[in-house]
């Protein structure tokens, strides 16, 4: 009994063209004889599914089919005919093609070189305002004994006896008249007898090359600087790569950085704190006059305008922001003490208001609770 067309392409009866069209080149790469090479199986069955979709993809053949379950003069079909009904061969194993044997027709194309990635680490410093500077970078370049050509001379570099000079080899395979690059020549149509004794005939050489970087200021940490043209040395006239720099910046042993701003902790003694006092800030164009008022508290946030990072896309510079930190004593002299404590006795309730206050929530708070 002749096989449901339907069942063979895996799909319903109400299938649309595309349906159809896809459940074909599925199963023709799945069966095609390259891939199975020696498959009588796969030979059959690649048969029947072209078949099969050289009917279902002509409306006329499919209705005709649909009525009578048989294709109209369908017997001894077989083979190639489904390309007639509009997918044409390049169309329908183009993946297979590429899959197989890379590049379809013509010699190697030039293929650009591979990009190349240095680590740069900068200062703190370096990345809030720029600089300038210098790295060594490895990397293939094209060999200056032969000019990139991988021969001793002219005379060594001779037409490939395996393709005669035109970068592809005709190949059978199976149902296939197929062109494939060659592969004693890798597709240059031309072998080299006589090597070039600088780069061995690999055509090129690695070297280490100088070269000059401008970092911008208000770079940070992840940010990438590349040079166009500075990477790997393209194949068959192709391209060189990029290099991308990758920033990398270190941490500095007194700032922080949030995002534009710079954050700068500033310890200040229990006195100092209380009764006010001013001393110059570190920053990094400079000593700033710092002023701590009389009462200033822990945490509190002084900011220094302009003393941050320069903003990276756009124009002007973030802020130095100052964070008091009140040292408390360790250790206290037994006079230092007694001081300590006339000075909470005169003090009273004015003392803390910040202490009483929170100290009066809680009461509040707690008391409502036990009350209920």
């Amino acid at each position: 009994m002749a096989k449901d067309y339907y069942e063979l392409l895996g799909v319903h009866r109400n299938a649309t063209e595309a349906d159809l069209k896809r459940a074909y080149r599925r199963l023709a790469h799945e069966h095609h004889p390259d891939k199975n090479p020696g498959s009588k199986a796969s030979e059959d069955k690649f048969k029947e599914i072209n078949a099969a979709y050289e009917v279902l993809s002509d409306p006329e053949k499919r209705a005709y089919y649909d009525q009578y379950g048989a294709a109209p003069g369908a017997q001894g079909q077989g083979g190639f005919g489904g390309y007639g009904a509009g997918m044409g061969m390049g169309d329908i194993f183009g993946d297979i093609f590429s899959e197989f044997f890379g590049a379809r027709g013509g010699r190697s194309r030039a293929a650009a070189g591979e990009d190349l990635r240095y680590n740069l680490r900068i200062s703190f410093e370096d990345a809030a305002f720029g600089a300038s500077t210098k790295i060594l970078v490895p990397r293939w370049e094209r060999c200056p004994d032969c000019d990139g050509s991988g021969a001793r001379s002219k005379d060594g570099i001779i037409t490939c006896t395996n393709c005669n000079g035109t970068g592809q080899v005709r190949m059978q395979q199976g149902f296939f008249s197929i062109s494939r690059t060659c592969s004693r020549c890798g597709g240059e149509g031309r072998t080299i007898t006589e090597p070039c004794p600088g780069c061995k005939g690999r055509k090129r050489v690695e070297r280490e090359r100088t070269l000059s970087v401008k970092i911008p200021a208000g770079v940070e940490t992840g940010n990438t600087i590349r040079l166009a043209g500075e990477g790997e040395l393209g194949s068959y006239g192709g391209p060189p790569g990029d290099l991308y720099i990758y920033l990398m910046v270190e941490e500095h042993p007194l700032f922080k950085r949030e995002g534009q701003d710079i954050i700068l902790d500033v310890p200040v003694s229990f006195m100092q704190a209380a009764l006010g006092a001013e001393f110059e800030a570190p920053t990094l164009t400079g000593p700033a006059k710092l002023k701590v008022p009389p009462g200033t508290q822990p945490g509190h946030v002084f900011r220094l305008k302009g003393k941050g990072f320069h903003r990276l896309q756009g124009s002007g510079s973030g802020d130095q922001l100052c964070r008091i930190v009140v040292e408390v004593p360790s250790k206290l002299t037994s006079k230092q003490r007694e001081l300590l404590q006339e000075f909470e006795a005169l003090s009273g309730a004015d003392a803390a208001p910040i202490t009483r206050g929170f100290f009066d929530k809680v009461k509040e708070v707690f008391g409502e609770k036990a009350k209920k």
